[in-house]
């Protein structure tokens, strides 16, 4: 039998419906069964079930999640259920995205503009890094995984070996840096960046945030350090060395030559079909575009857009599928969908979206044909390319339920917590009844004054911003949560959520799948008498869910008139409320609201320079400290000197301490600009800016 792998740490077993679940899920994985559904109300504990499972059948797993911030939570989640395993964030890089377009009723062209975020452009690199070379690889993805990646083969072919005692010198070892893309420096030294001190290489992988050093003696390599970059500290020592390419995108100059020849081979029959058609201008456009292009491309390697070239890089065949982050998995591996009501029609829809704004595009002479080919993956072509799978999802579609060879429902909660109270209030305001919104606000204060937060939910962006401001303006501590916000800043948003830095989050439709906020004991559902995708039955099932974590949950629905959803939402509802109360008389249970640590995936993305400065300062001050204790008891230069020492309080004394290692550091500071050491100076700079603000405060 195959070595276990995967050894999931948790304080709680399962309890409820989990065992249950957990044995149903396995015995179909093992039977087999390409597809099964996992139907569990919100706050049974879906993640800890799924994370059970993939304990029990070893495998590496893919896990789809529909947005970021949910993809964020689980991929936190699942750290700390298998704290030795290697468990990655792989999402979109973006943090700003707007794809090239053309709109011909207006004549306008759009440039493709977008803003890279670096950290997550690593962790990207850690995911790929760890598919390749672990088993024990769980990988939570956003849809972006279905869109092309680079050659998985290439990847891993050019990565880099480098051993103590190998006969190599120092300028080979450079070059080979230089051609799987990383980037020489004389300054301070960043994730896929090297430099050369001495008979020394420095460099920081592109997945990582530490440093090798790799010592020559001659052409012989002497020795391989890890180094921490900011504190200079030695944490290992290494006796050989695997570095990936900074990029996924790996051609060799073959393959760019090859490619070059067949670019021109295409514009030169699109050139023939313009002329053809009669269009002179698409003609034109498309000859100095791609002219342009080219000419980079043999100068530089590289040009604007040269994602739209893929194809003739990469040397597949006209329509042929992209490598994606899926090709990065051997055969055997385990695919969960999470929220796959949500994440399946995503995935569904992602190609035909791109496929119309390409096709028009080429149409009218912005891009070739073969451009259509950077594309994500079709339904069938994703089906064929990812393992067996599980649906997961407190509502999941008919579609789910029709493709899977079995459904596992999930009704009970371990704590023996039940679905929320519904309430049902009008929205308009009448007799001593003062209006949904007066309403609300007089419930999320009596709400919020027994220590528990609110979420409200309304049909637009602009009455969920009114409504905060609205808020706001009654002393209430409220945010709006918006689909502009940055990936990083909003799952910082919903950690203050939680530790009551604010009361009350405002959203449309962001909060609703997903989301494990056990302080939130009230959800107001505004105008949700209002049929459509927002007032849907399963909407309305997953933002009642969010109530279902804590003890004391209720959701009022503001609606004039009882719609189907809202019919069909509340009959669900008080099913799962009867099964749920049942068991818990039967078992003698008493609900208890879901007590979770607040963690989220940032405090990973946190400044490693800052906190390895931090900690060198601290161990600077407390060797200070011990020397000015030991020196205050022995006479100083006079007798007065002595008894000055003696007479200093602890402030006093830290602002000497504090004085004398500034100091210490500016000389230091100065001599390392001498020997032209900037990367020391630049640490010793940052050093001395924190004791000042330690000092001020």
């Amino acid at each position: 039998m195959e070595n276990k792998v995967f050894k999931l740490k948790s304080d709680y077993k399962p309890a409820g419906d989990q065992p249950l679940a957990i044995s149903g899920l396995v015995e179909g994985i093992e039977k087999g069964l390409r597809k099964q559904t996992l139907l569990g109300a919100t706050g049974t504990g879906k993640t800890f079930t799924i994370a059970n499972v993939i304990e029990q059948v070893n495998k590496p797993t893919l896990i789809i999640a529909h947005n970021k911030t949910l993809a964020a939570q689980l991929a936190q989640e699942f750290r700390e259920f298998f704290p030795d395993a290697a468990v990655h964030y792989f999402v979109s890089y973006y943090d700003y995205y707007q794809p090239e377009a053309y709109m011909p009723a207006s004549d306008t062209y759009i440039e493709k503009d977008a803003q890279i975020n670096k950290e997550i452009d690593r962790l990207r690199h850690a995911s790929t890094q760890a598919i390749l070379t672990r088993r024990d690889t769980i990988i939570v993805a956003s849809v972006s995984c279905i869109y092309g990646l680079g050659s998985p083969e290439e990847y891993e072919r050019v990565n880099l070996k480098i051993s103590v005692g190998e006969k190599v010198d120092r300028m080979t070892i450079m070059k080979k840096l230089i051609e799987v893309h990383f980037e020489r420096t004389n300054a301070d030294i960043n994730s896929g960046q090297f430099r050369s001190i001495g008979p020394k290489i420095e460099v920081m992988p592109v997945s990582e945030t530490f440093v090798y050093q790799i010592e020559f003696a001659g052409s012989k390599i002497s020795r391989i350090a890890k180094v921490d970059p900011v504190s200079s500290h030695i944490l290992s020592e290494e006796e050989s060395i695997f570095l990936f390419p900074t990029k996924h995108f790996i051609t060799e100059k073959a393959q760019v030559d090859r490619a070059v020849k067949s670019i021109k081979k295409e514009l030169d029959g699109q050139l023939k079909k313009f002329e053809k058609e009669g269009k002179p201008l698409e003609l034109e456009r498309i000859k100095r575009r791609t002219n342009y292009d080219l000419a980079m491309i043999k100068e530089v390697g590289y040009c604007n857009g040269i994602e739209n070239y893929s194809r003739h890089l990469s040397g597949k065949k006209e329509g042929e599928a992209p490598e994606t982050l899926l090709s990065y998995f051997k055969k055997d591996f385990l695919t969960i969908i999470d929220e796959s009501h949500v994440t399946l029609p995503q995935l569904q829809g992602m190609y035909a979206a791109d496929k119309s704004r390409k096709e028009t595009l080429v149409e009218f002479g912005f891009r070739l044909p073969s451009a259509k080919d950077n594309r994500p993956l079709k339904a069938e072509e994703f089906e064929e390319r990812v393992g067996q799978m599980v649906y997961v999802s407190a509502t999941p579609s008919d579609r789910e339920k029709s493709v899977s060879d079995k459904i596992v429902e999930q009704i009970i909660r371990p704590t023996g917590l039940i679905d929320p109270e519904i309430i049902i209030k009008p929205v308009s305001a009448g007799g001593d009844f003062p209006g949904q919104v007066q309403d609300f606000i007089a419930e999320t204060e009596a709400t919020i004054k027994r220590g528990f937060r609110v979420i409200a939910t309304t049909l637009t962006k602009r009455m969920a911003e009114d409504l905060s401001i609205y808020l706001k303006d009654r002393g209430i501590k409220a945010e709006y949560m918006h689909s502009e916000i940055k990936t990083i800043e909003r799952i910082q948003i919903l950690t203050q959520f939680r530790k009551g830095e604010f009361d009350v989050i405002v959203g449309v439709n962001l909060l609703r799948e997903g989301l494990d906020l056990p302080e939130v004991a009230l959800i107001g559902i505004l105008d949700a008498d209002k049929e459509g995708f927002l007032r849907s039955e399963t909407s309305l099932i997953q933002t009642i869910g969010r109530a279902a974590r804590n003890s004391e949950g209720r959701v009022i629905l503001y609606a004039d008139k009882m719609t189907g959803s809202m019919e069909r939402a509340i009959g669900e509802t008080t099913r799962r409320r009867n099964i749920q109360i049942a068991y818990n008389k039967k078992n003698k249970i008493t609900p208890k609201t879901i007590l979770k640590k607040i963690q989220d995936i940032t405090q990973q993305l946190e400044n490693k320079h800052e906190k390895a400065v931090n900690a060198e300062l601290d161990l600077d001050i407390e060797l200070f400290k011990k020397a000015f204790a030991k020196d205050k008891n022995k006479k100083g230069k006079t007798e007065k000197d002595s008894i000055n020492n003696l007479l200093l309080s602890d402030e006093e004394r830290n602002v000497i301490v504090y004085d004398k290692i500034i100091k210490m550091k500016e000389k230091e500071m100065n001599g390392a600009v001498k020997e032209l050491d900037f990367e020391t100076a630049a640490i010793l700079r940052d050093e001395i800016m924190m004791l000042k603000r330690k000092l001020d405060a």
